[in-house]
């Protein structure tokens, strides 16, 4: 079985970080800060993508130097001492569980190759992915790319892969893949928006996460 997950709003809190950096820039533009309502709404997505659904009337040019002034407010939280975006609680014990039981996990992400890595040293982490996967890497989500290369890269089929995410990003990009779409209740988007998009599911706890991968993967072995 393969398990992808998203980052931000998945594994990681960045909740607090992300609408900080974003309010930065907007300041640095000249605009006004953003609602965290309007923020969340493009997080998955291409960071230039994001940046440029938050303010649709900017130029390419505009949106440029907007995308640099998020980068530098965001690499200037993390260059503060014993600065550390938390996991949220049960990620990395999940995490653990899957790997010891012979789950294959891979990472697809709208972070930049410099997040990904940022994210990889944690205590811990480099050991647990096959491989990682981001907008760097060629298109965004909701295109379903990042999961044909987690595939691949894996060595898996798309039957045996199941995406895991909070947004509905995520799900159609899984939906586009035609590969599992597992959706998780505290990140950026509503469970009613995964739903929208086309979870198959959406759990409210980790331990609920657990059990839906438990099922798909004895659905599998059904299968096979």
């Amino acid at each position: 079985m393969l398990a992808v997950f998203d980052i931000d709003g998945t594994l990681v809190d960045s909740r607090a970080t992300i609408l900080s950096a974003t309010r930065t820039a907007a300041r640095a533009m000249g605009l006004p800060e953003p609602d965290y309502e309007v923020v969340r709404g493009g997080v998955g997505l291409s960071l230039t993508e994001a940046m440029a659904r938050l303010a649709p009337d900017l130029g390419p040019e505009e949106v440029d130097r907007y995308t640099d002034h998020y980068k530098a407010a965001f690499v200037a939280m993390h260059a503060e001492p014993g600065f550390e975006e938390p996991l949220y609680a049960g990620a990395m014990d999940l995490l653990a569980d899957l790997k010891r039981r012979g789950w294959r996990l891979s990472l697809a992400t709208g972070q930049s190759r410099r997040g990904v890595a940022r994210n990889l040293a944690r205590a811990g982490w480099a050991d647990l992915f096959l491989s990682s996967h981001c907008a760097e890497d060629g298109p965004g989500k909701p295109d379903p790319a990042m999961l044909h290369a987690a595939i691949a890269a894996c060595s898996a089929r798309g039957e045996q892969t199941i995406m895991i995410g909070d947004t509905g990003h995520d799900m159609r990009m899984a939906r586009n893949a035609g590969v599992q779409a597992q959706g998780v209740a505290w990140g950026f988007h509503t469970e009613a928006e995964q739903v929208e998009a086309g979870a198959h599911h959406v759990a409210g706890t980790f331990d609920d996460l657990a059990r839906q991968l438990d099922a798909f993967a004895a659905r599998q072995r059904e299968t096979t």
